[in-house]
């Protein structure tokens, strides 16, 4: 008999590891690391050890003769959040393909509620700082996100009694925003463009779209075309996430014949517990490190570019969603579920302001480092993003009471007559 103690901290059987990923891929725990990370950015980078986070984040990796010297934040960026940006791609091109963007017929009011939940932050955003003389307009579409993660994590705890349709509405509009807010950042977040390097990115990911539908093909065959892929992007000048979305998008969203589930299924699965348990988290921590003492405070309550981004969170959102819903229900024949209330779809509308990950990353493409808007912005969006949680969990809470006192209501006549 073996005498050897156990080791404290051995290698994960098969079943653990099966369960340590099933637990990364739930909505709440992808929602507790990203948050996670972000505290402690924030706390690190209110320490007295502020400059180790500063020169971490700033050491320079990687080789200069292909244009990837960056700093490990800039890899954060670029590079780890491409692959929260294919599980996107991927996701996207299941909803078009099997979900519920399919049939527009089905989906025209989140859809047409996502696009009012963009315009009317953007609208709010330019008005403020158009009035201003220290505004920059440069940041008008930081406040057009929704956190999908975040969000619907939020919708989960909160909202447990309420109708399954509101889930499918928030996840149908979270999908559509991601997808615009994708076209923002390629439409209007490339200083100048590279066609070659372009060219060889879009051939790489046709590679990669034709060798991914045939049987037997290896991740070790796909996985250097897709970081290839990645690379020519990032020189052509668009940013690099762009390519991780249309890799995405090329994964087949069909079973093939034989097969229980599609692709697009199997690599969502194989890839969420990496984005939701590496790529955002690591993401959150260097991007959301902003200097929160009473003087910052102070000095981002007055910049009309965190005005704008908060207020675009926090209002915007909401009005947006509301508006856009209001109106199409009654200048069209459009209906809401007709287990949904409007009371409910408002907290759910409150919910969407959380725009966290994809505002972050939007505010550091409008405004770098170097810009004096910059932290004001992070702080903006973090203070926001928290807000909008705030006052829709609360209303969710409230919401959810009042189901389920119409729960009993709804037995006691049956119990009544028992």
């Amino acid at each position: 008999m073996s005498n050897a103690k156990p080791a404290l901290f051995g290698r994960l059987t098969p079943g653990g590891r099966k369960n340590f990923a099933d637990t990364l891929r739930a909505e709440n725990t992808g929602a507790i690391l990203l948050l996670a990370g972000a505290v402690v950015a924030l706390l690190w980078a209110n320490s007295p050890w502020r400059e180790a986070y500063v020169s971490l984040g700033d050491i320079v990796l990687g080789p200069s003769a292909l244009h990837l010297d960056l700093s490990v934040s800039q890899w954060a960026t670029d590079g780890l959040l491409a692959i929260f940006f294919f599980v996107v791609g991927v996701e996207l091109k299941r909803e078009m393909v099997t979900g519920q963007l399919r049939r527009p017929s089905t989906a025209i009011v989140p859809i047409l509620a996502a696009v009012g939940g963009m315009a009317v932050p953007a609208l709010l955003y330019t008005l403020v700082n158009s009035v201003s003389s220290t505004g920059s307009l440069e940041g008008w579409a930081i406040p057009v996100a929704t956190d999908i993660a975040f969000a619907v994590a939020v919708l989960t705890i909160f909202g447990k009694r309420l109708p399954t349709a509101l889930r499918a509405f928030l996840l149908t509009l979270a999908v559509v925003d991601d997808l615009l807010g994708i076209v923002v950042i390629g439409a209007f977040y490339t200083e100048s463009l590279a066609f070659a390097w372009l060219g060889a990115s879009i051939l790489a990911i046709a590679a990669f779209g034709f060798l991914v539908r045939r049987r037997g093909m290896t991740a070790w065959v796909l996985i250097p075309l897709g970081v290839l892929a990645w690379g020519f992007m990032h020189a052509s000048g668009i940013h690099a996430t762009i390519a991780g979305v249309l890799l995405g998008f090329t994964v087949p969203a069909i079973a093939r014949h034989g097969a229980s589930i599609s692709l697009a299924e199997r690599y969502e699965h194989l890839w969420r517990p990496v984005s939701a348990g590496l790529a955002v988290p690591v993401f959150a921590l260097f991007a959301a490190g902003v200097t929160l003492s009473p003087d910052a405070l102070a000095s981002t309550a007055g910049d009309p570019t965190a005005q704008g981004v908060a207020l675009g969170l926090v209002v915007g959102k909401p009005i947006g969603i509301l508006l856009a819903t209001f109106l199409l229900v009654k200048l069209t024949k459009a209906r809401l579920d007709a287990s949904v209330r409007w009371l409910d779809l408002t907290a759910v509308a409150c919910v969407a302001g959380i725009g966290f990950t994809v505002s972050l990353l939007i505010g550091e493409l409008s405004f770098p480092a170097s810009s004096p808007h910059s932290e004001h912005v992070k702080a903006a969006v973090l203070i926001g993003s928290l807000l909008s949680a705030a006052i829709g969990g609360a209303l969710l809470t409230w919401r959810t009471r009042v189901a389920a006192r119409t729960e009993v209501a709804a037995q006691l006549p049956a119990d009544a007559d028992a």
